[in-house]
C-alpha cells in the first residue's frame, strides 16, 4: 500500500490553539456556545466572557501585529438574522449554510480577503439550533443540484465551507459533527458538503452520517505549500480523505486555486497521481472540483498587506477581467490559459482517476 496513507507513518497535524477565545454575552445564553467555551477551557485556552456582544481587541499600531492578533482569536457569537438567510452558492451547491466566518489558516491567495469586514477574527456561531431550523425550508428549492439533471442524484445540497474551514476548529466547536449527525438523521433527499485543508477527522469517523455528507479536501501541489500556511500537509489531507472514504463517507477533491506558474503541469500531474495512490484499493464515490486562481483589486490589496513577502503572481500578466454577479471585477486567467488548464485536467483525471466525477471547472 502507498506509504502516505498508512495511519502511523506521520504525526497528525497540530490542532489550532487560538491565543484567546472571546465569548459574547448572547452566545453564553446558548447551550452550544457554553459547550464551545467549556471545550476551549478544557484545553487550557484563555477564555474571556465578554460583558456585552461587542467584540473588541486592543488596537495594535503595527498593521502586521493587528492582523496576527486577529488571526489568533476565536470569537463565539450569535449568528445575526442575515446569516440565517441561506444564500445560493453555485456552482458548488444549492445553498450556503454558515457555521462560522473566518479561518485560522494563512493562505496568501485567501479568497475571503477583501470580502469580510473588519479584522480577520474567526467567528463561530453559538445558535446552532437556529441554523438547523432553516435547512428544511430550502429543500428542493435550489438551482444547482435541485435542478441540474447531471447532479440530481445529490439531492438538495448545503455547503458548509463558504466562509470558513469548519474542520479547522471542530475540536473546539463540535459544530460540524452536530451538522453531520443532523443530516444523517434527516430523512430527505439532501446532502451536506464541506471542504477542508485540515486532516483532523477523528470526531467525524464514527458518526451515523448515512452517506449524506460529502467531505472534500482542498489540495494543491506540495510545491505551492508556501502559499498555505498553518494548514495540514497535502499528504495528511489525502490520508484523511482515505479515512473518510473507508468510513463510507462520500468524498471529493477541490483542486484550488489552480496556479498556472512555471512547471504547473508537472506539479498537478504529480498531485493527481498522489491522490490516486492515496485511494488505492478503494472505489469511493469521488468528485472533483476545479477552481482556477482569481483575485479582485480589493483582495489583492488586502493580501499584499497581510503577506508582503509572497511571490504569488498578481501582476495581471496573462489575465482577463471578469465581472462578478455582485458587479465587481476579478482577474482570471486569459482564455488560452484556461483552455490549456481544462484540457490538461480532463486528460490527467481520465488517466489517473477515471471513476471520479468532475462537477465543474471555473
Amino acid at each position: 500500500m502507498y506509504e502516505d496513507v498508512q495511519p502511523h507513518t506521520a504525526r497528525p497535524t497540530a490542532l489550532w490553539r487560538p491565543k484567546r477565545v472571546l465569548i459574547t454575552r448572547a452566545a453564553m445564553g446558548w447551550d452550544h456556545g457554553r459547550g464551545i467555551a467549556a471545550r476551549a477551557a478544557s484545553l487550557g485556552l484563555n477564555v474571556v466572557e465578554l460583558p456585552s456582544d461587542r467584540l473588541t481587541l486592543q488596537a495594535a499600531e503595527d498593521p502586521r501585529r493587528a492582523y496576527a492578533d486577529a488571526k489568533a482569536t476565536l470569537a463565539v457569537v450569535v449568528a445575526p438574522p442575515s446569516k440565517l438567510r441561506l444564500q445560493p452558492i453555485a456552482p458548488s451547491a444549492d445553498w450556503r449554510v454558515d457555521l462560522a466566518e473566518g479561518c485560522p489558516a494563512h493562505c496568501t491567495y485567501c479568497y475571503l480577503a477583501g470580502s469580510l469586514k473588519g479584522p480577520p477574527i474567526t467567528r463561530v456561531y453559538a445558535n446552532l439550533p437556529d441554523i438547523l431550523e432553516q435547512l428544511p425550508k430550502h429543500l428542493g428549492l435550489g438551482a444547482v443540484t435541485s435542478r441540474q439533471a447531471a447532479r440530481a442524484i445529490e439531492g438538495t445540497t448545503y455547503e458548509a465551507s463558504c466562509y470558513t474551514d469548519p474542520l479547522a476548529m471542530e475540536h473546539l466547536t463540535g459544530s460540524l459533527s452536530a451538522l453531520v449527525s443532523w443530516f444523517g438523521s434527516w430523512d430527505a433527499e439532501a446532502q451536506l458538503r464541506f471542504t477542508t485543508k485540515y486532516d483532523a477527522v477523528d470526531p467525524l469517523i464514527g458518526l451515523a452520517h448515512n452517506r449524506r455528507t460529502r467531505m472534500r479536501v482542498s489540495v494543491n501541489p506540495a510545491a505551492y505549500a508556501r502559499h498555505e500556511g498553518g494548514t495540514a500537509p497535502v499528504a495528511a489531507r489525502l490520508r484523511a480523505l482515505r479515512r473518510m472514504a473507508e468510513a463510507d463517507y462520500r468524498v471529493g477533491l477541490t483542486i484550488a486555486p489552480i496556479i498556472a506558474a512555471p512547471g504547473w503541469e508537472e506539479a498537478y500531474s504529480s498531485l493527481i497521481q498522489q491522490t490516486s495512490r492515496a485511494l488505492a484499493g478503494l472505489d469511493p464515490d469521488l468528485t472533483v472540483e476545479l477552481i482556477t486562481h482569481r483575485y479582485t483589486s480589493s483582495s489583492k490589496d488586502v493580501l499584499s498587506s497581510w503577506y508582503p513577502g509572497s511571490d504569488l503572481d498578481m501582476s495581471g500578466s496573462g489575465r482577463s477581467e471578469k465581472r462578478t454577479k455582485f458587479g465587481s471585477i476579478k482577474q482570471v486567467y486569459d482564455p488560452p490559459t484556461m483552455k490549456a488548464i481544462r484540457t490538461f485536467f480532463d486528460r490527467e483525471l481520465a488517466t489517473h482517476l477515471p471513476n471520479a466525477r468532475l462537477l465543474y471547472f471555473t
